[in-house]
């Protein structure tokens, strides 16, 4: 209709939309500058501007896949034209183009928010449907995948057009078919009926601006395509082009299980370009110093035997750490703090404590130390462990953290400013002096926080403790003095994990604004934001490297940071259920990560790849944590056990070959009864945290649940 594309070109020039007026009079075959010129009709079997101006099915192919723009990078003059098609589709995208203020124009757009006739959509989706399902069985498992997107997207088209009716049935005749990984999702869904509930409805509106995407073989792309072009389907075309992102792969179709593996997550799973990024996943080289032997013979082992036996064991110790993991991020890629005097004597304990850590594996288990908390009515809702576990600390409901000291040694805190002048500050035990004996307790309570607190973490040295809460903030406290020193704001919601880094200095925050922040001590403001989750970021986990940060996600993602830059360099799909927990194994090249889902996932980072699923719990997992040495993983759940597991056997032999990496079609072996290695109950005690200390005990942390 003429009328109609003029007033859309003159509204296209005026909003200074140069490329997308070129692109339509292109299209429309309308070239010469006159707007009252002649225009060509566009034939097209439904009403709408959509077939003008979408990409013209096999042009989009030679970017992998079909759309208008590659989605991943849009280049700024590319957002005009596909902002617009979206308001001529009847989808808003937040809000950048606003039609309401021009009259003329929006009473020719809406036209377009009827893009086809309602009561066809059934017919469209059951047709669809069918031809999938009679498809051959290496395609249909494939194909399937498009069933949830399209379904969503035309739920929100009719509601948003208020067909209510047609919606109602639409919804009720074809949600039952979705996968059941997804029914929270249309739980969400069957409560938006009016256009208005879908002005504030979050996931909806990420649903409508993020692009699905779906990993598909060429062979089967080809039969989609050429199906929905002999239907003259322009309704379900429109929805793959405008609202998914197909990544379209060389070689076999993948099988249901394999796919099965891999979806779930809010947005679809991951392009595969997404994991191609380089990771330095080695570990740093460790400082070398020299152990003193005075401390060996302090510690009362008179036999002169000890020490001499020891000393070549350090040198042993130092010799492994002078080669350059290949995988390792250079020394300096990201400012580290200095090693203090302090933090050399902690190092030398660590070595004497792990020349007598315990090797573990499936014929010798670490014994297990579960500490309960009894009668936690303000409610417990995080806890953590000091590395030399001296000192454990829970985060509770009733917005107060607590301190406990888990040795004879009692907590003190620094004598005050008074006393300390008088001091003689050259003696040997002017470390010992300045404490005061008369604060000395087994507990400290550090009040400060205005909400629960739901997540803690010492720093390395033991010398501060983070603490994040509903209240926005994350605080740093002094163990010298158990007060607070600052609080970090820049989280308008609640917080819901932090965490130091190995180093010390650095800590990350995540949040409900779906975004994680990385933080230095000394910095009031983040050094980094890690944005790109489309749900709250559950918890966070820096890499052993510090050069990396993991954040698990209520859209049912992972994803792996780079601290440098900020960039996201993987994105792990695969959880049907909200992250809850995250490890990284001892040597830094595999992830473990816990979800509500009951599942523990293995990802190999190198590769960028799912490589183990284990499957036993029953609920969702709160704790994960490697042994020392990486042999053994331990999980802790809401369904009140602690299970243990041979990571060693779980990571040997992998299938990371090329064509593996390149394609995703991952093989899980289906050997979770055999990796399992032990069951632990407690007594109605959900376990919210694991730790292993230097020798390989593992201590085990919750809160009595007496219903």
């Amino acid at each position: 209709d003429r009328q109609t594309l003029v007033a859309v070109l003159q509204f296209l020039r005026r909003s200074n939309l140069r490329e997308s007026e070129e692109i339509l009079r292109r299209e429309a075959r309308l070239l010469g500058d006159d707007l009252g010129g002649t225009v060509a009709t566009v034939a097209t079997s439904s009403p709408g501007v959509a077939a003008v101006a979408a990409v013209p099915p096999g042009k989009g192919e030679a970017r992998g896949h079909c759309g208008f723009a590659p989605s991943s990078r849009r280049e700024p003059r590319e957002v005009g034209s596909s902002v617009l098609l979206s308001v001529m589709l009847g989808y808003k995208v937040g809000g950048t183009v606003v039609v309401e203020d021009q009259p003329d124009v929006s009473a020719v757009l809406s036209a377009y928010n009827q893009q086809g006739d309602p009561t066809l959509y059934e017919e469209y989706y059951s047709g669809l449907k069918h031809f999938i399902e009679c498809s051959l069985d290496c395609h249909r498992a494939e194909l399937s995948q498009l069933f949830y997107p399209l379904f969503v997207h035309m739920y929100l088209e009719l509601v948003y057009n208020q067909h209510e009716s047609e919606a109602k049935s639409f919804f009720e005749r074809f949600h039952g078919d979705q996968e059941c990984y997804y029914q929270d999702d249309l739980r969400v869904l069957s409560s938006l009926t009016k256009k208005e509930h879908m002005k504030g409805n979050e996931t909806m509106l990420d649903f409508r601006t993020s692009k699905f995407v779906l990993r598909i073989s060429r062979d089967s792309y080809q039969l989609l395509k050429r199906h929905l072009q002999e239907k003259q389907n322009n309704q379900i075309w429109n929805i793959v082009q405008e609202h998914l992102y197909i990544d379209i792969f060389d070689g076999m179709p993948r099988s249901k299980q394999q796919i099965d593996a891999m979806v779930g997550s809010l947005a679809g799973e991951a392009k595969r370009e997404a994991n191609k990024a380089k990771v330095f996943f080695g570990l740093l080289k460790e400082p070398e110093f020299d152990v003193p032997l005075d401390d060996e013979d302090e510690e009362g082992e008179n036999e002169e035997g000890k020490p001499k036996k020891k000393k070549p064991k350090k040198d042993n110790v130092g010799s492994k750490s002078k080669k350059q993991d290949p995988n390792a991020p250079p020394q300096n890629r990201i400012p580290l703090p200095e090693l203090k005097d302090s933090d050399k004597l902690d190092k030398v304990m660590n070595m004497k404590e792990a020349a007598r850590r315990v090797r573990l594996g499936p014929e010798c288990l670490p014994s297990i130390c579960f500490y309960t908390f009894l009668n936690a009515y303000q409610g417990l809702t995080a806890v953590d462990i000091t590395d030399d576990s001296s000192m454990i600390v829970g985060g509770f409901a009733d917005s107060t953290v607590r301190v406990w000291s888990v040795t004879p040694k009692k907590l003190r805190s620094v004598k005050t400013a008074a006393d300390l002048s008088l001091i003689d500050k050259e003696s040997d035990d002017v470390l010992e002096r300045i404490m005061d004996e008369k604060t000395a307790s087994e507990l400290k309570i550090l009040y400060g926080h205005s909400g629960p607190v739901y997540g803690t973490s010492f720093s390395p040295d033991r010398n501060y403790l983070l603490s994040c809460s509903e209240d926005g903030t994350v605080r740093l406290w002094s163990l010298q003095t158990f007060t607070c020193l600052v609080g970090y704001k820049g989280h308008n919601y609640p917080v819901w994990d932090t965490q130091f880094s190995p180093y010390g200095y650095y800590f990350v925050s995540g949040g409900h604004d779906r975004v994680a922040r990385l933080w230095a001590t000394d910095h009031y403001q983040p050094l980094r934001i890690f944005a790109g989750h489309l749900a709250d970021v559950t918890c966070t986990r820096f890499h052993p490297n510090s050069n990396y940060i993991a954040t698990g996600s209520a859209d049912r993602t992972i994803r792996l940071w780079d601290v440098l830059n900020g960039n996201c360099v993987r994105i792990f799909t695969g959880h049907k259920g909200p992250i809850h927990s995250l490890a990284f194994s001892p040597n830094g090249r595999f992830l473990a990560t816990g979800a509500t889902d009951g599942r523990v996932l293995l990802w190999d980072i190198g590769h960028g790849l799912m490589v183990g699923e284990l499957k036993g719990h029953t609920d969702t997992i709160y704790a994960l944590r490697f042994s020392r040495d990486g042999e053994i993983l331990a999980s802790g759940s809401m369904d009140n056990t602690v299970r243990l597991w041979d990571a060693v056997k779980a990571f040997e032999d992998l299938e990371t070959d090329d064509f593996t990496t390149a394609t995703g079609h991952i093989n899980l072996p289906e050997n979770s009864q055999d990796l399992l290695l032990g069951t632990y109950m407690t007594k109605s005690t959900p376990v919210v945290h694991l730790h292993f200390t230097r020798r390989n005990l593992l201590l085990a942390a919750g809160a009595y649940s007496s219903q």
